[in-house]
Parts: C-alpha cells; structure tokens; sequence
C-alpha cells in the first residue's frame, strides 16, 4: 500500500483556520489602507489642480498664439492668410505643436482674425457719456454659431461669400449686452471711417453659451461693452467713452486688411479633465516650451516667423506647485508615522505566529529540516492566505477611490503582502538557524546589550537627531527629505529603545522591598514585571510612535484651526458684524440681541472718512462706548484695555471746545503721532482734538494697521453714529441675524470667514489624510498592545492555574495580572506623552502650517505653528492604560472560568 502524504499547507490551515482568517483580515485591511493612501493623494492634489486653473480667469489660463500677416505679402496673399481654411490649416499646426502632459480642450478653443485697434464711430446714436464716439472693436472668429444662441436676427454671412480688401459693406453679429448697453438692435447700421471707410450692419443679436469660457476671453470687449477714460493731463478729470465689439462672418476677414492693423489668432483652453497634480512639472515644461522653446521653433516653421504665444497658466501652475510642496511634508510625516506603525503590527503578528509554533519548528530542526526548507514552507503556507487578502484589500481601494493611478496602489499593496508573507519566515529562520535541544527562558532579558543592538540603536538615534536638526534649520517644505517625514517616527523609535533599557531597572529595585510585605500578589507582579525581553522592544515601537504621530498630527490640525479662528476673528472683530456706511436704525440693536445664541451687542461708529488737517491722509476713527467695547475686546483678545483709559474727561462733549480726548491707536498711528495733542477733521465737518493714551496692535472695531479708538460721548454731536455693531455668542444663526438686519446692513459671521479659508481641495484633502493616518495609527498601536497581550497570554493562564493550585483565589488573580501590566502600561503611557510633547517642541520650529491653513503663504495673524494639543497627549495615554488594564482583568476572569485543569496538561512547556 502507498503511503500518502497530507499537503503541508492544507494542513497548516486546517489545523489553524482562526488564526488564518484573523491574518487575511489584518493583511487585506491594511492593504486597503495602504492602497488607498496614493490614490486618495491623487484626487486631492488632481482636484486642487483642476480647482486652480477653473478659477482663473479663461484669458489667463488659455494659451494666445497670434500673428500678424507676413510683411511684403501682396494684397491677393495677403487676403489669402485670412480666408477659413489657411487659419484652420494654422490651428492644426497650432494644436501639433503643443506637447503632452498639456491637453487642449477643442471645444473650447477658437481661433479668427481682429483688429488690434478700436476704431470710432461718427454714429450720434451710440451713447456718449463724455461728448466722445463710441468705438468698436471687430473679430471674425470662426464657429460663433457653436458658442452662441441667436436671440434675434441672423447670423452674418458675406455676399457672395467671398471678401476682399475692397469690401466696404459687411454684416456682424453683436452679444446682447453690447446691444442693451449700446442701444443696438437688428438692422442698426455703423459707419467706421478707418483707413478706409467700412458700413457694418447689424444682423443678428446672440447670447454666449458660456461667457466666462476661454471662447469668449479672446477679447472681453467682444461680449461685454467696455466704459474707457481718455489719456489726458494729470489731475484733469479724463472724459469717457465706450468700446464695443462686432462679430463678423468667418469669411468678411479679409476686409479688414483695409480699415485697421489686423492679427491671426489662435486660443488654446487647456483640459480641466486632463490636468493632474503629478504632471506638474511636465505641464509647466509644455508651457514654457511653447512660450520660449521648441514649440516656439515649430510655430515659426509651420503657422508664421511672426507668430508668438503668450500665457498665464505658467503663474497658475507655479502658485498651485508652491501651494503643494507646502503641504505635501506635513502629510508625508502623518503617513510615515502610520505606515511605521502598520508595519509593526504585521512583524508582530508574524512574530506572536512564530512564537505560538515555537516548539513545532523546533522539532522540525531537530528531525532535519533545513532553514531554508523550514522558511519556504513557512512562506507557501503565509502567501497562500496574504496574497488574495491583499488581492482584495486592493480590489476595495480601487473601488472606493475611483479616478486615480494604479501602479502606486499597486506597489504599496504588493509591500503590504511582502510584510506579511515574509514575517513569519524571516522570524522562524532568524530563531531556528541553530539546532536547539530546550530553549532558554523567554521572560528574561540578557544581562548586557550585544553589540550589534547597541549599534543598531545607536544608528537610529543619529538618524533621528540629524533628521530633527534638519527639520530644525530649513524646515518641512525647503525639500529636506525622507528622513525629515520620519522625524516624528524615529523620536518615538528613541524613546522607545530607551524606555526598554530603562524601565526594567527601578521595578528590579523595588522588587526586593517589595518581598517585606503581606501577601504574594505584589512582590510577584513586580517581580514578573522587571523580567523583560528584546520582544517587547516592538510593542513600545508601535505604542510610543502612534503616541508621538497623534500628538504631532493633533498639534498640526490644532495648529490649523487656531490659526484660521484668529485669523477669521480678526477679520470680524466677534463672533458675528453687522456693518453699513451710514448709520444703522436705533432698535436694530435690540433685535439682533433676540436672535438665538446672542448673548451681547456692542455698538460702534466708524468713521473711515476722518481726515488730519495737516496732510489730508484719511485714518479710520472708532467712537465707541468705553465700558461695552472693553469687554468685548477682553473676550476676544483683541487689544484688551482699561475702560477708565478711554473714558471722555469731564465736561468733554459735544459743545466742549478745545477739550482733548483719550484715545487708543495702532502702532503706527502712535509712532506718527506720539502723545502730543492732534486734531482730526471728521467726516460730517466736525473737529476733535485727540491725545494717545494706549498703544494695541489690534482692536474689534477696524481691521487694519492704522486705527484710532475715542470715547464717542466726547465726540461732536452726531459725529460717528453707530454704523457696526459686534455680536458676541455661540452657534450664532446666520439666517435668522440676516432676517433681523434686513437691508440695513451686511452681516458677516466669524463661522462662515473660517469657513472660506478652506480655498483648496489641497487643504481638506490634506487634512482628511492627516486625520485618518492618525486614526489608522492610532488603532494599530491598540492592536499592537493586544498583539503583545496575546503574545503572553498562555504563559499567564498556566501561571495562574498553578497558583490556583497553590491557594490563590480568583480576586488575587485578578490583581496579580493588573498589577503585572501596569507597570509596563504606566511607563509607556507616560513616556508616550513626553515623547509627543518634546516631539512637538522640537519639531515646531521647523514646521510652518501657515499654507495649510490659509492656503496662503501669507497670514493676517502671521506665522501659523505647531502648538500642544492636550486631548492628543492625554487621550491615548488614557486609552493604553485602560485596554491593558482591561485585557488583563478579562483574561483573569476567562482562565478562572476555564479552571486549573484544562491549563496544566502533561508535557505542556507553558
């Protein structure tokens, strides 16, 4: 009879299918994540991209290609240049030559012939502001048809349908604005005497399709009539007049060879669809190279020598590349920090795998297997569960995150896999490489370091120093590297390779004291606690790097916030304005105050008209009430002051004369005026005589640098009435504050100004990111902590069935696993939020959050940084102790449930 031999791998699964089903689950959702990283990366950065080139203007965006017709052309060649197909020949050309990643959008594009000049009508029926002819711009471009519907008319058409120079007689198209704004109508006819006289005759009204769209940028004047002023002599008013466009025939362009300077024009709208952020640099080399390079060289060759091509989108790419490299570190650092502690809980679970099947392998070394066979066995049986498991956590990310690339995704699935195929194998040779008959005790450390560890740490905390000197001088967005993004990362690795050295030592110390008093639960949980070994070096990795990545990711999103509430405070003056030019009806105070969340209404009056008799400079004066706005400006911060400073000196009022008020002043205002007295003409006619008396660098009331703030009882009768009033309260409603204020006045609300710094999908996206590489991190450490839990458990079960045997009741074992962890749960809590604190503080300097907040490298409130976030330290230290403390009561209570007997088995090496 043949023996038959049972497959290595489906043996292994079937004798352990929990253990196989828990690996595919932690390896396909940390492939998800990690798939989903590049891509969620991709959509946020190709929207900002898109957002960026959508909101400027068509006209900056688009590419001009223009030129004139070649000097010394006959008048029949010259004509000939004009016509439709030699400038649809030229736009093929034109579009060959631009260079991919740049994509044009076709329907959007345009290309024609116009005028370079205006040319003025003698008509008296065309408005004149000013006295002067309204001018008139003309253009043929070609499918106005497409870009257009008619709303009266018809579109223009050349008798004959061919043109010349000679051509005197034309037909045009007007928009129905020229038309509204210059009292055009079907059938209007203007004469425009150029070089040579031309009769134009309105033949149609249109509506553009899309105003705003890079078709009718060419020219704004050609949909919008403009209002002009006339060059004239300084200080003299300079005279209006209007200029407006008419829309000939595709074929009427030869006629304008005749009447006026004429170009050939080509507009090229670039593709939203086909913009994407990581072809940044290969979009500004497309750009620049028809700007100034070899498609520059193609342009002359096949559209004219004369032909050039002029463009915004270089200021646009450049902006929204600066806007990016600000932001890309600070989420690089979220994402290493999470991938750091991801990677951890893979080696763990290989590394809790090896250790369960310890002495199985080391049988298998014993009986002749080889390392090599030993690990590819190991690796057949671990890819066989990993790679559909990665499979599918990539097959989740693609679906969730649609619109991105594939190949990152790819990789970082792919890696994922590796981890985890490779954990279980590499752990098995590096334990088994040698035959072992017992092995030794795996809850003692070595009395000394060996040198290759000592090394090795010492290795990483140069790398970390450097990175966080680095970090330091030239700060997270000058291009300082890899090493930088894992700053954070490598301060958490330092601390803690030291907290295993260290920690260990003192609960040794306390250990032989201990033994003096009552009872056993204590001295042995101290004892068990200071036994420690190098495995318990990547649970503290894991622990104190997602401590050290949540404190810095949570001092980032602080940061943010903090900087747009100031900046958006500043911007309002409270929490809530209500703001008009002239003075706003007396009881409006009293019904906002009704509104819901409203708690108080200060009034004020500025004036921002109020002159200095001596140079005639305006400078904004505020007239409050002393006592209510030194409240308010107490309760938000704003150049908090004394209100007795403020008040008006008796007997200074409106009929008071030469009486010298106090007065509160910016910077600069006082620097200006120092304290001597100063009179200030107010905008109603009225005098007042002021004196500085307190100096502050902001105030609700005026958002500015120049700014004066008097009691306004001291000012002249009617001077300054109440034109802003500043609301404080929460969860303000913005609806029912408008309905209250009706027409009277804007109201602006501190919420909403916070709100519109978020400018970029750069911004949210980023944010978002940071938000969930902290969660993920975070919840990788509590499943590194229950790794490490799980890594001991049977030792403590056995542990406890044998002084059950002994008399140790199930409270006493209770205490005695709780008491056991939190010596180690304590240290890593408490080293967790020093490691996050000083990461914090070290790291601040270098990091400026000022783009992420304001998307802007501007701020009102100056340079954003990081700041300590208590809820990101206290947290999960809270959370540590609380899952360590609860893992170990519950096993207490699930091996006093099982009894003494299952534990204590007969050859069993627990």
């Amino acid at each position: 009879m043949t023996p038959v031999t049972a497959p290595w791998v489906r043996t292994r699964l079937r004798a352990a299918p929990g253990a196989a089903v828990a690996l595919a689950v932690l390896v396909a959702l940390t492939a998800c994540l990690a798939a989903a990283f590049p891509r969620a990366l991709d959509r946020y950065t190709d929207a900002g991209l898109r957002q960026a080139v959508e909101r400027a203007p068509a006209d900056v965006t688009g590419v001009l290609v223009s030129a004139a017709p070649a000097p010394g052309l006959d008048v029949a060649a010259a004509e000939d240049s004009l016509r439709p197909r030699p400038l649809a020949d030229g736009h093929r050309s034109v579009l060959d030559a631009v260079e991919r990643p740049l994509v044009v959008d076709e329907e959007q594009s345009s290309y024609g012939v116009r005028a370079t000049d205006s040319l003025p009508s003698p008509e008296e029926w065309l408005p004149r502001p000013d006295g002067l002819p309204a001018e008139m711009v003309l253009a043929a471009p070609q499918g106005l048809g497409d870009h257009a519907r008619l709303r009266s008319g018809r579109l223009p058409r050349v008798a004959g349908g061919r043109a010349g120079s000679s051509t005197t007689e034309l037909e045009a198209a007007v928009t129905e604005e020229t038309a509204r704004t210059l009292h055009m109508r079907a059938g209007s006819v203007v004469r425009l005497p150029g070089h040579r006289e031309l009769t134009v005759r309105v033949t149609g009204i249109v509506v553009p399709e899309r105003p705003d769209g890079a078709y009718w940028s060419v020219d704004p004047v050609l949909r919008s009539p403009s209002l002009r002023r006339a060059p004239g002599p300084p200080g003299a008013p300079a005279p209006t007049y209007w200029v407006g466009g008419l829309l000939l025939a595709p074929e009427a362009a030869p006629a304008l060879l005749g009447s006026a300077p004429v170009i050939r024009y080509w507009h090229l709208a670039p593709d939203p669809d086909a913009l994407h952020g990581r072809d940044l640099d290969g979009l500004a080399s497309a750009v620049a190279a028809l700007e100034s390079g070899p498609g520059l060289q193609r342009l002359h060759a096949t559209v004219s020598p004369l032909a050039d091509a002029t463009t915004g989108l270089d200021d646009v790419l450049t902006t929204y590349g600066r806007l990016r490299g600000d932001i890309g570190p600070l989420v690089a650092v979220a994402a290493s920090g999470a991938g750091t502690v991801a990677a951890v809980v893979l080696l763990m679970a290989g590394g809790l795998a090896g250790d369960r099947r310890r002495a199985e392998l080391a049988l298998l070394r014993a009986r002749g297997a080889s390392v090599r066979g030993l690990a590819g066995r190991l690796l057949a049986e671990t890819a066989v569960v990993a790679v559909p498991a990665g499979a599918l956590g990539l097959g989740v990310a693609l679906l969730a995150l649609p619109g991105a690339r594939l190949l990152p995704a790819l990789w970082a699935a792919v890696a994922v896999t590796a981890v985890a195929c490779l954990a279980l194998p590499l752990r098995a040779a590096a334990a088994h490489h040698r035959v072992r008959v017992h092995d030794d005790r795996r809850d003692a450390a070595s009395p000394r370091a060996s040198r290759r560890r000592t090394v090795a740490e010492l290795t990483v905390v140069v790398l970390a120093l450097g990175a966080v000197e680095v970090l330091r001088r030239r700060g997270a967005t000058d291009g300082a590297g890899g090493p930088v993004a894992m700053a954070p990362v490598l301060v958490g690795v330092i601390a803690a390779l030291v907290l295993v050295r260290v920690y260990p030592l003192p609960l040794r110390g306390l250990a032989r004291p201990a033994r003096r008093l009552r009872g056993a639960v204590g001295p042995l949980a101290l004892a068990r606690a200071g036994r420690t070994s190098a495995s318990t070096v990547l649970p503290l990795l894991a622990l104190l790097t997602a401590f050290t990545v949540a404190a810095f990711g949570g001092s980032v999103l602080g940061g943010v916030a903090d900087a747009r509430d100031r900046a958006a405070l500043l911007a309002v003056g409270a929490d809530a304005r209500v703001e008009a030019v002239e003075a706003l009806p007396s009881g409006l105070s009293a019904r906002l105050g009704e509104a819901p969340g409203v708690r108080e209404v200060t009034e004020a009056g500025v004036d921002y008209l109020a002159k200095t008799p001596d140079d005639g400079q305006s400078l904004p004066l505020a007239g409050v009430a002393p006592g209510a706005y030194a409240a308010l400006a107490g309760r938000t911060g704003l150049g908090a002051f004394p209100a007795g400073r403020l008040t008006r000196p008796d007997g200074a009022g409106g009929d008071s004369g030469n009486a010298v008020l106090p007065a509160l002043a910016s910077p600069a205002v006082a620097e200006r005026f120092g304290d001597r007295a100063f009179r200030l003409r107010l905008a109603d006619g009225g005098v007042a005589t002021l004196r500085i008396v307190l100096v502050r660098d902001r105030t609700p009331a005026v958002y500015g640098d120049d700014f004066l703030v008097v009691d306004r009882a001291g000012l002249p009768a009617g001077a300054a009435p109440p034109n802003v009033l500043l609301l404080t309260g929460d969860d303000l409603d913005a609806g029912a504050l408008r309905r209250a204020a009706g027409d009277a006045g804007a109201v602006h609300l501190r919420s909403e100004e916070r709100d519109s710094y978020v400018d970029s999908p750069l911004q949210s996206g980023a944010e978002r990111v940071y938000t969930a590489a902290v969660a993920a991190g975070a919840g990788y450490a509590a499943l590194a902590l229950l790794l490490s839990l799980a890594s001991t458990a049977p030792e403590r079960a056995a542990l406890l069935a044998r002084l059950r045997t002994m008399g140790l009741t199930r409270a006493q074992g209770r205490r005695l696993l709780v008491l056991e962890s939190l010596p180690q749960a304590l240290p890593a809590a408490l080293s967790g939020v020093l490691t996050g604190w000083a990461a914090v503080r070290l790291l601040s300097p270098g990091i400026d959050l000022t783009t992420i907040a304001m998307s802007t490298t501007a701020s009102p409130v100056g340079r954003a940084e990081l700041r300590t976030d208590p809820w990101s330290l206290a947290v999960p230290a809270v959370a540590v102790l609380v899952l360590a403390v609860g893992v170990a009561a519950l096993q207490a209570w699930w091996s006093g449930r099982r009894g003494a007997v299952a534990e204590l088995r007969a050859g069993d090496a627990r």
